[in-house]
């Protein structure tokens, strides 16, 4: 969700030992006064380009390197804590799974770097991808999302980040400005203050990782709708919560837009025949339904699910099969489209309208 180094003794200490072992890099580089003359300048240019190849070879090793990989994801483990509890290990494990058989069907690479993942116990709503292709979820983020297919977004966003090295790059160019500010004179410790708490991810990149997100859920079994439907969740408890959800307001694209990008793609994903209109779900500009709310899901979160599940229909020919009812759950073909709960029409009804507008 969002990018941030957590582990400050790991960048400190074992990120940066490579950089501050060599004290040329940083803090040996001269201060360039008014009057510097060109031995000084000639100097600061050495310095930085020590700086950048021992920048270069650290994030080689722990981003590209399995000795690195796990050397810093064992360093996570240790700073954050790790959750144990079984049904979540055992859901994430699923998760993963699934996603990664998501994204290797687009991108293949994935299996050449295979993804390192655990529960840390921070109370924050978050996730992060860093260095290496470490991943790790907040205990907080299960406090806000107890829907599987929103969390699977949530993490497919953050793989895709994992998939374009965004944190990699991010290091890499927030470090390097660094380098360049070193040559003026800044001191190792404000160098390495500034790594830590910027979290290097660009808006272009978020969105990046959101386009890669619809890619890859869509090549699993979850509802496509809940990529829409996570931000929408977002959306309306930032209402009720607006400190848990501040954080990500300066440096991700705002909730609303996030999700509307999502109902655009699915409107694409469907062939056109599928839109979402304020929470009212139409199908070939008719409407369809406009669910209720049910058990803590809002009425427009829920209407994401019902036109993720149309969208799927159409985009797979389902729509070219029969409308049936099975029990409470209108399907088309082999695809369930919505099952019907307190407070929405009757799931017949909603199969006859479906059958004549489809």
């Amino acid at each position: 969700m969002k990018f941030y180094s957590p582990l400050k003794n790991t960048i400190c200490g074992v990120l940066t030992a490579g950089l501050l072992a060599v004290p040329l890099s940083f803090s040996a580089v001269p201060s360039p006064a008014a009057e510097a003359d060109a031995s000084s300048l000639i100097g600061a240019a050495i310095g930085g380009i020590a700086a950048h190849a021992q920048l270069n070879a650290v994030l080689r090793k722990y981003n590209d390197t399995d000795e690195g990989r796990q050397e810093y994801f064992q360093e996570m483990k240790k700073q954050l804590g790790v959750n144990e509890d079984y049904a979540l290990n055992h859901q994430l494990d699923r998760i993963m799974t699934n996603l990664t058989a998501g994204i290797g069907a687009v991108d293949p690479s994935i299996y050449k770097k295979p993804y390192h993942y655990f529960i840390n116990n921070d109370k924050s709503f978050n996730a992060f991808c860093t260095l290496g292709h470490n991943l790790s979820v907040n205990t907080g983020l299960y406090q806000t999302l107890t829907n599987e297919d929103e969390i699977a977004v949530v993490l497919a966003h953050e793989l895709g980040h994992g998939q374009k090295d965004h944190p990699a790059k991010g290091a890499r160019r927030s470090l390097n400005m660094q380098i360049l500010g070193a040559a003026t004179g800044t001191q190792a410790g404000a160098v390495m203050a500034a790594v830590i708490n910027n979290r290097n991810i660009t808006k272009p990149m978020e969105r990046e990782a959101d386009a890669l997100a619809f890619d890859y859920i869509t090549h699993t079994d979850y509802n496509p709708g809940a990529t829409a439907a996570v931000w929408q969740r977002v959306l309306d408890l930032s209402k009720s919560q607006p400190s848990s959800f501040q954080q990500f307001l300066s440096d991700h694209p705002a909730d609303s837009d996030r999700r509307d990008t999502y109902v655009r793609r699915l409107t694409q994903y469907s062939g056109g025949h599928v839109t979402n209109s304020d929470g009212i779900v139409k199908v070939n500009t008719k409407v369809f339904t406009t669910p209720a709310a049910v058990g803590g899901m809002s009425s427009r979160e829920r209407s994401y699910f019902v036109m993720g599940n149309l969208a799927a229909a159409y985009h797979n020919g389902q729509n070219k099969q029969e409308v049936t009812v099975d029990g409470n759950t209108v399907r088309m073909g082999n695809q369930p489209i919505m099952t019907c709960a307190s407070g929405d029409e009757p799931a017949d009804t909603l199969a006859q309208r479906l059958r004549q507008i489809k």
